[in-house]
């Protein structure tokens, strides 16, 4: 608010009255299906939630002193568990033992165990759990695979793929059935129900949580239950000596030798063979139902619709039931199913998964309906009694809770009157004012107007928030695309800006010192400043929780070299963006503004005649500017006039002076350049005693002949 300059908030939260007047004036029909979990299903999320519970309780008692009220089973099965995580760990991260971490990271695993049991298939999920119950992993766990429930859940989920007779017999996931009927028997009954109903002009939305689950959905559909299964079982690499008497009759239907091809090709391109599939990275399938017969339950009934180019809504020809697929957020975006609900316009919704915020946008997409277009009918498929029945609940009440929160800040909350946009901390007076401290005596007094600070900053940089809160402290920004330096303060000071990520890459890659190397060749006064994220803590450390980065100590050991090699390179550390801005606008009081045309002058591509620098080797100019008596001032008028070395060392003391204009440096030069070697004098030293002498190492003696 103080930002935007505003004094008023209001709060309209869904229980407000004028929200639900307007969204119950169109509602769509909710038909919530629960559908309850197999025995050995509900069995298996008994053990996890007792593993979960075990390992919090475990984190809890060895970090007392560190505040982990968020960290609960009931956080543990939500989406948001990552960033609960992240909100309470990151900034005491490197404080933390590694029996703490082994915990974090245990927690993690059964938490994407819980999630794999609710939305993968049996063979999907066995082949996740033997990853699991191996001795290799025995070693880097903190021993939760050693529990009572771990054993009883590595039985259990292989006796959801093997019968007693271990013959291969997966259970199937009880919401295939629920779809399947949906879609070739409620559907179509309530669609030829109605008046004039066609079915063929019928179009149904099904939504899921991932794209894993998108393609398991449309390999169901179109392959079967058993035939999908089996194909499963030879992508996972699963064990198959004999199979079920309903698996037999699919042994020359399924391509083993196409699977066995591709798997074998996409194990070289991954380690983690649990995570290759070439079909589980798109996130939206459409289908066309096929004619309806008395055809078994588990066999296809649905076919792709191949002829839509790119999955284009505009080309569905509608002379068949179509069945869109999608995910809730199509690679990461917001709002896809929003551009989806628009463009197909669905009777007919099906939420595989639970996700609050999917529900909200239908809710408007309705609402948003002109009065002659039928209501869409809601079908929620949801696993009664489970994690997911829970996570759903747990979104809804944190949701309540987030405008509550929102309702009480602002009832306790005070706004200044003067916040209307002339506030001390609008950034123009910083740079408006007069000068207060004017000498009237002289030019008869007249007001001068300050010259506005300008920093040259580089267009890469704008992806962070440096760039905003300099122009918030009242300096103007010139964003231009610059070759040496992120940042440009005065004609003098070139600042090159790393993250901590991004440090240990400059680093492990060599690109830092090229970096160093330009600024100092062409700024008298370089910096690298090393800027630390403010959630995070002030450590020299990875962005990653298991990370092969370099260590702190080998950080700071490359630095050193760093400054050893570049004496004039400053080193500054920033712990957050605000004391980054605060720390340029120190550096810019009382100093030139740059020249924008200087700084983008100086990049590889350029052939001015001022870039000396460029027109000789490299190597050459960084020797000569080593010498004593060369500096920055006259390295240039050196380099233009002397013709090479050996020139330079046949010139005099007078000719010296002429080039670099300077009586003292020539002097120095000159002197540097003419020094006569002389061979170290021992024979004084061999006659002293031998108390008397400085060993400095080792003494060879040799004999005369």
């Amino acid at each position: 608010m103080r930002a935007l300059f505003v004094t008023e908030l209001f709060l309209w939260p869904r229980f407000h009255g004028t929200i639900i007047k307007s969204l119950k004036n169109r509602q769509a029909q909710v038909e919530e299906l629960h559908i309850p979990l197999t025995s050995n299903m509900s069995y298996i999320q008994t053990c996890l939630l007792d593993i979960i519970n075990y390992t919090v309780k475990q984190l809890k008692s060895i970090n007392r002193t560190i505040d982990m009220q968020e960290i609960t089973t009931e956080n543990c099965i939500t989406k948001k568990f990552h960033k609960i995580l992240q909100s309470q760990l990151d900034c005491v991260w490197h404080q933390l033992s590694t029996r703490t971490k082994e915990y974090i990271q245990d927690l993690k695993v059964l938490r994407g165990m819980t999630v794999n049991l609710i939305h993968d298939d049996a063979v999907s999920f066995y082949a996740l759990v033997s990853k699991y119950s191996t001795s290799e992993y025995a070693q880097v766990n903190s021993g939760w695979i050693l529990l009572d429930s771990a054993e009883q859940l590595f039985r259990i989920a292989k006796s959801r793929v093997y019968n007693h007779k271990q013959e291969f017999d997966p259970e199937t996931c009880p919401k295939w059935k629920c779809l399947s009927d949906l879609l070739t028997k409620e559907i179509p009954e309530e669609v030829r129900k109605k008046d004039g109903g066609n079915i063929n002009k019928t179009k149904i939305l099904v939504l899921c949580q991932d794209n894993r689950t998108c393609s398991q959905i449309n390999n169901y559909l179109t392959m079967g239950t058993y035939k999908y299964l089996f194909y499963m079982a030879f992508r996972r690499d699963l064990n198959i000596n004999t199979v079920s008497s309903k698996y037999t009759k699919l042994k020359k239907e399924v391509p083993v030798e196409e699977i066995k091809k591709e798997k074998s090709k996409s194990e070289n391109q991954s380690e983690d063979k649990e995570e290759v599939n070439v079909e589980e990275n798109k996130s939206n399938y459409i289908l066309t139902l096929t004619q309806l017969d008395d055809k078994s339950c588990d066999d296809s009934m649905f076919e792709a619709a191949s002829q839509i180019d790119n999955l284009d809504l505009t080309q569905l020809e509608m002379d068949k039931p179509v069945v869109c697929i999608q995910t809730f957020k199509d690679n990461g975006c917001n709002f896809s199913l929003e551009r989806t609900l628009e463009a197909l316009r669905p009777e007919y919704v099906i939420l595989y998964h639970s996700d609050i915020a999917a529900v909200r946008q239908i809710e408007l997409f309705e609402s948003r309906k002109q009065p002659e277009e039928p209501a869409s009918k809601v079908y929620f498929l949801i696993h009664d009694k489970t994690v997911e029945e829970q996570a759903y609940l747990t979104s809804l009440k944190r949701e309540k809770q987030a405008f509550e929160l929102l309702i009480h800040t602002k009832t306790v909350m005070v706004v200044p009157t003067y916040q209307d946009g002339k506030t001390e901390e609008y950034f123009n007076l910083n740079v408006e004012h007069e000068d207060s401290a004017l000498d009237t005596r002289k030019a008869g007094g007249q007001n001068q107007q300050k010259e506005k600070p300008i920093v040259i900053v580089d267009m890469r940089e704008f992806r962070s928030d440096l760039p905003a809160l300099l122009h918030k402290k009242g300096i103007n920004i010139e964003p231009v695309t610059i070759a040496i330096g992120d940042y440009i303060l005065t004609p003098e000071i070139c600042v090159e800006r790393k993250s901590i990520s991004d440090l240990i890459g400059s680093l492990n890659s060599g690109r830092l010192y090229t970096q160093c190397t330009q600024m100092s060749r062409n700024y008298t006064r370089p910096i690298l400043l090393i800027e630390f994220d403010q959630n995070k803590p002030f450590n020299l450390q990875g962005h990653l929780v298991v990370s092969t980065d370099l260590s702190g100590t080998d950080i700071q050991q490359k630095l050193q070299l760093l400054t050893i090699h570049f004496p004039r390179l400053k080193l500054v550390w920033s712990p957050s963006p605000y004391a980054t801005a605060e720390l340029f606008y120190e550096l810019k009081q009382g100093r030139k503004n740059p020249n924008v045309e200087e700084a983008i002058a100086l990049n590889g591509d350029n052939t001015a005649e001022d870039m000396h620098y460029e027109r000789y080797n490299i190597q050459v100019h960084d020797f000569v500017q080593k010498l004593p008596g060369v500096t920055s001032k006259n390295i240039a008028r050196i380099m233009n006039r002397g013709k090479s070395l050996d020139h330079l060392i046949t010139l005099n003391q007078k000719e010296l002076q002429e080039i670099i204009e300077n009586k003292v440096e020539a002097e120095t030069l000159h002197a540097i350049l003419h020094v006569k070697p002389r061979p170290v004098d021992t024979s004084n030293k061999d006659k002293k005693p031998f108390g008397k002498r400085k060993i400095t190492g080792k003494l060879f003696i040799t004999k005369k002949k």
